[in-house]
């Protein structure tokens, strides 16, 4: 079903899918449109790998938005700063 944060907050999930429809089209990802997304604030997770259960997608598309430091993310063993 539908997120509950969707019905909560549906000028975010407006504006959050608006941004992945730009990103795709500048970065030439040629991905399907998320039917869901998350939104963190001064998250860290422990090392995991994401299922891609979200509507079958492999491919995920991660933003950082705002002012702040560090944002590193390791990607197969690989540490990139966003």
């Amino acid at each position: 079903g539908t997120p509950l944060g969707n019905a909560l907050f549906p000028d975010l999930v407006e504006a959050i899918f608006s941004l992945e429809e730009v990103l795709s089209k500048d970065l030439c990802t040629h991905r399907p449109p998320s039917s869901h997304c998350a939104v963190n604030r001064n998250a860290q997770f422990t090392p995991h790998v994401d299922s891609g259960r979200g509507s079958g997608q492999s491919l995920s598309m991660i933003v950082g938005l705002g002012d702040y430091y560090g944002g590193e993310l390791l990607i197969e063993g690989e540490e990139n700063d966003i």
